[in-house]
């Protein structure tokens, strides 16, 4: 990983090629930073980047969007994401609107639909219990645990019916 100096002269350099405006403060990494790319913070001018970011092949996307906010402020612009001038220079430069995920998705479980075979990959249990669960089988993954997965389920909220997967016409006619 880059060091917050080698951060910098990447952030300096990258503003010349694209802006072809010098970056006259400080970047550096933010290991705070869960899910968002950087930040931009307009009382010092500095730039805080995540530092999960960095391995990815659109970091550069990252740094030019924060970039953006950057030289709008310093010209007085619109720098916010709602202003129609970050979205115009924002897509000149060809900088990301919205930073990738970096968090990696533990999938525990599977629902598998009884129609069409087609898998939902859950991080959590659907609770079973407070479900009306219809078709319930037992898949065996790759760690050799057994789970019971429901291929058709509702959860029924008061007056209200959530459907979670599409069902087929019989299915349908059978729950009515």
């Amino acid at each position: 990983m880059l060091t917050n100096q080698e951060l910098t002269a990447k952030v300096k350099e990258i503003s010349l090629t694209y802006f072809k405006q010098s970056f006259d403060h400080e970047a550096k990494w933010n290991q705070r930073l869960r899910t968002t790319g950087g930040r931009f913070f307009p009382k010092d001018l500095h730039l805080d980047f995540n530092p999960k970011m960095a391995e990815l092949k659109d970091f550069e996307g990252v740094i030019l969007h924060e970039l953006t906010h950057y030289h709008l402020y310093r010209s007085k612009r619109g720098y916010q994401h709602r202003d129609a001038d970050f979205k115009r220079l924002l897509s000149q430069v060809g900088g990301l609107r919205y930073a990738p995920s970096v968090i990696d998705k533990k999938i525990k479980y599977y629902y598998s639909c009884q129609n069409c075979g087609q898998l939902y990959p859950r991080q959590r249990k659907i609770d079973t219990k407070s479900i009306a669960v219809e078709n319930v089988e037992e898949i065996n993954l790759k760690n050799k645990r057994k789970l019971k997965i429901p291929l058709v389920f509702l959860l029924r909220i008061k007056k209200f019916i959530h459907i979670f997967f599409t069902f087929s016409p019989k299915t349908v006619n059978k729950l009515r």
